[in-house]
Parts: structure tokens; C-alpha cells; sequence
């Protein structure tokens, strides 16, 4: 059983109000599903049991505004917007359908009276985690302000059967588990077996006088499943649409594979590995033949569904009624969440030339105008550059859609720039080479009205840098859109108590409209709030303690600096720096065990891509190192190190709140944004960071000063780029760094292996891209500020204040509102369309 903490705040509506016809409809309706559940042979409900029966009972509450949503929009027929994604990262569903149809009180109040508790309930069901970090998750937040907003949108991606791998610490070491999500089933999908479409894949092309044909390919079925995205309390519930592959069913059983039959029906395994399995790298790109497979099957599936719907006339009907596609960019936008749906580019085309027989010029512009294309990296090696012999055997009609493309491109650009061939080689979509490659981003830069990066900072080292070129020719197609987050998941749902004590003291519109937290700004001296704000996070810290010391057996000092760095594991993220502090300190204590120390518990989570072997030993080094220092009776509760196993959306969810100390220590110029930060910032701790991504913007929205800024700009990092950056000279000249590495060489933290992390080491001093050891001082100084704060809790809590009341720019809802106008060209709505119980007007 979990441990429980019960606190009791005044009911305000924030989760809706507990009204008695509401709880006893819940409670019938569940007794109802719990029922149905319950076949013969199984006459004793498990929690699980209860679990579903909670979920349908909370489903049967969306379906009616679900169909009449979609129905308000065949009626208006807005502009629809289309989020292509990869990976839609998107947790739980139970408490966040609750939260935003406003049940959660009278479920709370239903399921209490049953006798059973709804916290244990939620617990049971799985995270649908379909994505790896930062993109996958940005995209769920998109969804959930899409819809609160009243925007007519789509998220369209992948439903694999295996999510992002569950993580298990063995010995230290990170191992892989398959993520069986759907192994109980999934009750919040509906599958729509009436809209599966072909997508085709190998073949060749055909050149016919009716123009290119492309014959003989191989076809897979993709099958639709449906899932409800509701609005915040407006009955808006938009639809995001995962494709599962599906072999036909004369796979492979055409006449060359007579006679066998078994291992045909075997076979179609192979079509569908499709959508199988996530690839589980962040910020790298893994150019394999599947991966391609699932790029283009998402594409394909995704705008056949568009163009159906753009020439369906009445409600269900699909029989085709517009025929001229002039219209098309303003009814359809499509959003492309990094290169990896690029190939809707010359997807879209392929469609209105070979298909609706539309001439080169016109079926471009109608492309360009609908697609637009959003960064989210500088990395060289996460950029998607595809080799050209993957695409002549796989898709051969759009490798020559994207040569004519490349010719059309080049030509225009060598008429503004004649005889500067430098710059063509740069610009050209084809890179030369063995094997030459298909440069994606450069494609959606070229075949998008709008390109935007993800954060000031990384907007503005895009257009000087990546697309420096391309931004010379057009600059008006360049623009930023700062990340944001959902409140309704990340304060509401995460952190009930720091909700409710803001509602108390402003109302409750800040969940709908975020910059209203500036009027906490009144209250920064207010000694009961300032005692409110510490107790909710001394509620939280408690009730997280209790939480690691049921999962993981270990004790923590509830009173210590909660630190914690959560997000993927990548040498530019530097846990590495933040390893090297905890060893600094560890270092300290044992100099002088008799002076006070600031008590800390420093905690890293998150997952390594299982093939990237530097991301795996930084695990290790840092489970050692909490073997050592967690064991040392000198040290005691001083200095806690603990590796948080398998963080996901859900564990976020626990740990964010009880953060007191967020670390954000990327080399400046390598996150592009970063949102783990804003859900830091929103939830009551304070930063520690460089002036990389987001943190910027923070810092500009509180203060510098009441964030630990620390180390090199972007423009010193780029004068160490110059001058060269030699990690020996701090090696030499910083005595506590010295040891450090010294005592990771040596063996101290790995004494059965004393060679264990010699690659850490030689990284660190010969080879580190991110020069950890040049903003180590910088860093080790700043955590001394940290510590001199958090023994005046008042004047830190007065900083946690100013951050959440800075924090209302870093709403998903304020950067959706700027993408629909100024990229998709639609406005935000907020008509509340009539509930199911009462008729349309």
C-alpha cells in the first residue's frame, strides 16, 4: 500500500465541486462498468477492475462532447490545424480528463464512498509514453492548450506497441525493459477500422503520358486510433489519431509465393513492425531503414485523412464534394514537430501532381503555404540527413519530387547569388558526399511558409548559424516561438496545495490565462502566504520522502535542499558538472566533519539511449559515487546521492513538486529551449542555471537576480570555440577539481575496477565538447549562494514567490496562441460549446 498523506484544503472549484447528483451518478455509473467488468468465472474485483471502471465511467463523460465537437466543426468549418509528431509523450489520462471536465472532486468524493482510494486508483494506470523527453512531451502539452483554446486541431503519430523502454538500475547500471503499455489494454482509445488507408512503400516509377506513375509497390494498412483530448472546462474535445500497421490480408501471398502459405501468414510481422517499437534516442539521429518506414507511414496515412476531410462536404459523409484544391492552405495547416515529418513535403505534392493532376507551381505554393517547420536543435548529430540509395529503394517517386524540388531551389538561389557555387553546395537539400544524403531540415526549411526555433536564444542561433544562408534570402520566414507547458498537468494536477493557496489569494482565471500569477507580486511580503507557499513545499518534500523510502528503502532528511536534475541523460545536459559538485562537497565534509554544512539530497533522473556509452557510464559514475558518500558515516544526513529509476511524465509529476533547487547546466548554446524548467519555475523551486535555452527568458521575466545564474554566454563559449579550450589548464589550476578527477582515475568510487571510468576522464580532459571543467568554478561558487539563501528560509521563500509570479510567459496556452496567429492564421476561441445535456443553439 502506498503511504498516504491526507491534507485538507477548503473546496474551491479548481477541480470542480462535488455536487451530490454528481457523486451519485459516478458512483451508479461505476457500479454499472464494474459489473460488465466482471465476467462469470471472477467474481472478485482487483484494484485494476476498479481502475477501469473508474476510466470508463470518466470516458463516458467525453464521448458526448467529443461527438458533438467534431460536429460543431463540420458545421463551422474552421481552418483545422494538423500537429505532425513522432512522439506524443503524454502520461496518464485519468486525473487530467477529470481535471479538465472538472470531475476530479466529485470522483474523489464517489470513489471515498465506495470505500476506496482514488490517488491508489491513478496509480494503476500505465504512462503512454511515446516519446523520448522534451519534444514528445511539448507535443502533449500542445494537445491540451489546442483544445482549452478552442483551435479545431489534430494530433497525428505513431501508436507504437512499445513505448519508450522502463528503466531498471542493476548493480548501478542502467538496464532496458520493454514497455508492454497495452499489455491490460488502453480504455481511453477508441480504433477506427472504417478509416484504415494504404500506404505504400518500395516499387518503382513508371513514366506514363499521363504523368509518373509509381507501380508494383508493397502496401501496408494503417489503422486508426482515436483518443480524446479535452479543452479545460469549455466541452472542446479534439482528436489525436495514432496509425497501427496492419498487413493485408493477401500479404504476401500473391502468386510468386505459392505453396507457402504458413510462412506467409508468418511474414506479416514484418509489415507490421511498423509501428511497433519508439526509437529510444534523444538528440541523435539513427538513420535506419525502419525509422524511414515509420517517417513516411505516418505521413502518408496522416494526409490522405486530411485531404479525405478537406473534400468531405457533410458530417460522416465521405464522398468527395470539393474538387479544387485553391482553398486548401486556408482550411489546412500542418505543423511539422522537427524534421522527422519532413516527408509530408513531398508527400503533399505528390498527392495534387500525380493524383489530383495539379501543375508544379501551383501544387507548391498550395504545399509551402500549408506546411510550416519548427526546430528544436542545433546538435550536428541529431540533424536527419538520409542517404539516397535508402530513398530509390523505398520511395523512389518522392526522391525525384525532392531533385526537382532541389533544382527549382538551387536555381533561384544561384540567379540572387550568380557564380557563388560555395554557397549552392551549402544551401542544396543533396549533400555530397559517400553516400550522398538528403538533408531534412533543409527541405522543410524550403518547403515551409514559416520556420521557428523554440526559445529566443535558439531562434536567433538558428537564423546565425544552422540557416544562416537561408535566413539571408528570407528572413520574414523566420520566427521564435518560446516553449511553453500546460498548468492544468503541471500545477493543478501535480500540486494541488501551491493551486489552491494561489486561488485563495487570486482567483482562479490564472489556469486559463497564466500572466495572471503577476499578481502574487502583491503578496511577496505576505507573511501568512509566504507561510503557505513553504508549508505546501514542505507538504510535498514530506510526501515525496515517503514516497523514495517505500520505492527505493532509502531515508532522506526531509529538511535538506531537495536538488534535482531531471531530464535525458547527454554529455550536453553536464550531469557530469553536477557529479563533480556532488564530489567537491563529499570532499568538503570530509576535510572538516565538524562544521555545518547545508544538509543536501542531490538526485539525477533519467534515461540513456541504450546505445550511447558515454550516457551509461555518466549513470554509473553517479549510482558509485551514491554508494560511496550514501555509506559514509562521517557524512550522515548531510549529503544524500540518489539516482531516480525510470523517470517518466508520472514520476515528474511526484518529484517536480517537491523540488526546492532545479538544475539547468547545459553548455550555453545547446538546449534549444528546455521545459523541465518552466514546470521547476511554476512549481515553487529556484534554478540554478546557465544562460542557455529558456532559462534566459526566466531570467528576464524574474530577475536575474533571483535565479543562480552561472558560467560562460554563448559568445564566451564561442571565443573558447576560437581560441581553443584546454581542459588540463583548470585541471592544473583548481586544486578541488583536481582531486576530484584524481579520485575518478584512481578508482576511489570504483575500487573492485579502478579503470572503470577511465573514458569519463579522458572525455573530461581531452576531448569534452561542452567543457565541463571551464564553468566548474563558476558553478561550485553559485551552489555556495544556494546554500547561504536556504539558511534564510523567508528570503528564499520570497524568491519562489517572484518566480511563480514571473512564470505566466511559460504557458503552453500563451505559445499556442502565438502559433495559431502567427503561423497558422487563426484566432483562439473561447465559445464554450453547449454540454451534451443541453441543446445546440
Amino acid at each position: 500500500m502506498a503511504i498516504k498523506f491526507f491534507f485538507f484544503f477548503k473546496q474551491i472549484s479548481v477541480r470542480g465541486i462535488a455536487g451530490l447528483g454528481d457523486v451519485a451518478e459516478i458512483k451508479k455509473s461505476f457500479n454499472r462498468h464494474l459489473h460488465f467488468t466482471l465476467v462469470k468465472d471472477r467474481n472478485v474485483a482487483t484494484p485494476r477492475d476498479y481502475y477501469f471502471a473508474l476510466a470508463h465511467t470518466v470516458r463516458d463523460h467525453l464521448v458526448g462532447r467529443w461527438i458533438r465537437t467534431q460536429q460543431y466543426y463540420y458545421e463551422k468549418d474552421p481552418k483545422r490545424i494538423h500537429y505532425l509528431s513522432l512522439e506524443f509523450y503524454m502520461g496518464r489520462t485519468l486525473q487530467n480528463t477529470m481535471i479538465n471536465l472538472g470531475l476530479q472532486n466529485a470522483c474523489d468524493e464517489a470513489i471515498y464512498q465506495l470505500g476506496l482510494d482514488l490517488e491508489e486508483l491513478e496509480d494503476i494506470e500505465e504512462d503512454a509514453g511515446l516519446g523520448n523527453g522534451g519534444l514528445g512531451r511539448l507535443a502533449a502539452c500542445f494537445l491540451d492548450s489546442m483544445a482549452s483554446l478552442g483551435l479545431a486541431a489534430y494530433g497525428y503519430g505513431i501508436r507504437y506497441e512499445f513505448g519508450i523502454f522502463n528503466q531498471k538500475i542493476t548493480n548501478g547500471w542502467q538496464v532496458e525493459e520493454a514497455d508492454d503499455w497495452l499489455r491490460y489494454g488502453n480504455p481511453w482509445e477508441k480504433a477506427r477500422p472504417e478509416y484504415m488507408l494504404p500506404v505504400h512503400f518500395y516499387g518503382r516509377v513508371e513514366h506514363t503520358n499521363e504523368g509518373p506513375k509509381w507501380v508494383d509497390t508493397q502496401v501496408v494498412l494503417a489503422m486508426p486510433y482515436d483518443t480524446p483530448v479535452p479543452g479545460y472546462k469549455n466541452n472542446t474535445v479534439n482528436t489525436m489519431r495514432l496509425w497501427s500497421a496492419k498487413a493485408p490480408n493477401d500479404f504476401n501471398l500473391q502468386e510468386f509465393n505459392v505453396g507457402d502459405y504458413i510462412q506467409a501468414v508468418l511474414d506479416r510481422n514484418l509489415a507490421e513492425n511498423i509501428s511497433r517499437v519508439l526509437y529510444p534516442n534523444d538528440n541523435f539521429f539513427e538513420g535506419k531503414e525502419l525509422r524511414l518506414k515509420q517517417e513516411y507511414f505516418v505521413v502518408a496515412a496522416t494526409l490522405q485523412d486530411i485531404m479525405r476531410r478537406f473534400k468531405s462536404s457533410k458530417f460522416g459523409c465521405r464522398d468527395p464534394v470539393r474538387t479544387s484544391f485553391e482553398a486548401f492552405p486556408e482550411k489546412v495547416a500542418i505543423q511539422l514537430n522537427d524534421t522527422h515529418p519532413a516527408l509530408a513535403i513531398p508527400e503533399l505534392m505528390r498527392n495534387l501532381l500525380d493524383i489530383e493532376q495539379l501543375d508544379w507551381e501551383k501544387a507548391w505554393e498550395i504545399t509551402t503555404k500549408t506546411c510550416a517547420y519548427t526546430n528544436h536543435t542545433v546538435l550536428p548529430e541529431a540533424l536527419e540527413r538520409w542517404p539516397i540509395y535508402m530513398f530509390e529503394k523505398l520511395l523512389p517517386r518522392h526522391l525525384q519530387i525532392i531533385y526537382e524540388i532541389n533544382q527549382r531551389h538551387l536555381d533561384r538561389v544561384a540567379a540572387l547569388y550568380p557564380g557563388d557555387n560555395d554557397r549552392l553546395r551549402r544551401m542544396s537539400l543533396i549533400e555530397e558526399g559517400n553516400p550522398k544524403r538528403i538533408n531534412m531540415a533543409h527541405l522543410c526549411v524550403v518547403g515551409s511558409h514559416a520556420v521557428n526555433g523554440v526559445a529566443r536564444i535558439h531562434s536567433d542561433i538558428v537564423k546565425t548559424t544552422v540557416f544562416k544562408d537561408f535566413c539571408d534570402i528570407e528572413p520574414e520566414k523566420f520566427q521564435n516561438k518560446t516553449n511553453g507547458i500546460t498548468p492544468r498537468r503541471w500545477l493543478v494536477l501535480c500540486n494541488p496545495g501551491l493551486a489552491d493557496i494561489i486561488a485563495e489569494k487570486i482567483g482562479e482565471e490564472f489556469l486559463t490565462d497564466l500572466f495572471q500569477l503577476r499578481k502574487l507580486l502583491d503578496f511577496v511580503d505576505d507573511e501568512m502566504f509566504i507561510r503557505d507557499v513553504a508549508k505546501v513545499k514542505q507538504e510535498n518534500k514530506l510526501k515525496f520522502a515517503a514516497y523514495l523510502e517505500s520505492e527505493y528503502k532509502v531515508k532522506i532528511n526531509p529538511e535538506s535542499i531537495f536538488d534535482i536534475q531531471v531530464k535525458r541523460i547527454h554529455e550536453y545536459k553536464r550531469q557530469l558538472l553536477n557529479c563533480l559538485h556532488v564530489i567537491t562537497l563529499y570532499n568538503r565534509i570530509k576535510k572538516e566533519p565538524n562544521k555545518k554544512f547545508v544538509p543536501r539530497t542531490v538526485m539525477i533522473g533519467g534515461k540513456a539511449a541504450p546505445g550511447y556509452h558515454m550516457a551509461k557510464m555518466i549513470i554509473k559514475l553517479f549510482t558509485s559515487v551514491g554508494e560511496v558518500v550514501n555509506h559514509d558515516p562521517v557524512v550522515g544526513d548531510r549529503l544524500k546521492v540518489i539516482f531516480l529509476e525510470n523517470y517518466r511524465v508520472s514520476l515528474a509529476e511526484k518529484v517536480i513538486p517537491a523540488a526546492d533547487l532545479s538544475e539547468q547546466i547545459s553548455t550555453a548554446g545547446t538546449e534549444a529551449s528546455g521545459t523541465g524548467n518552466m514546470k521547476f519555475m511554476l512549481n515553487g523551486a529556484l534554478t540554478i542555471g546557465t544562460m542557455d535555452g529558456a532559462n534566459v527568458e526566466m531570467a528576464e521575466e524574474a530577475g536575474e537576480e533571483h535565479l543562480f545564474i552561472f558560467g560562460m554566454r554563448v559568445e564566451d563559449v564561442e571565443a573558447m570555440d576560437k581560441a581553443g579550450y584546454n581542459a588540463s589548464e583548470y585541471y592544473e589550476r583548481l586544486p578541488e577539481l583536481k582531486q576530484v578527477i584524481d579520485q575518478i582515475s584512481a578508482g576511489f568510487f570504483s575500487p573492485k575496477e579502478p579503470e572503470l571510468f577511465k573514458d569519463i576522464v579522458n572525455m573530461l580532459m581531452n576531448h569534452d565538447r561542452f567543457k565541463v571543467f571551464a564553468d566548474y568554478e563558476a558553478y561550485i561558487s553559485c551552489q555556495e549562494k544556494v546554500n547561504e539563501l536556504y539558511r534564510n528560509p523567508k528570503e528564499w521563500t520570497k524568491k519562489v514567490i517572484r518566480n511563480i509570479a514571473a512564470s505566466g510567459k511559460f504557458s503552453s496556452d500563451r505559445t499556442i496562441a502565438e502559433y495559431a496567429r502567427e503561423i497558422w492564421g487563426v484566432e483562439p476561441s473561447d465559445v464554450k460549446i453547449p454540454p451534451p445535456n443541453e441543446p445546440c443553439e
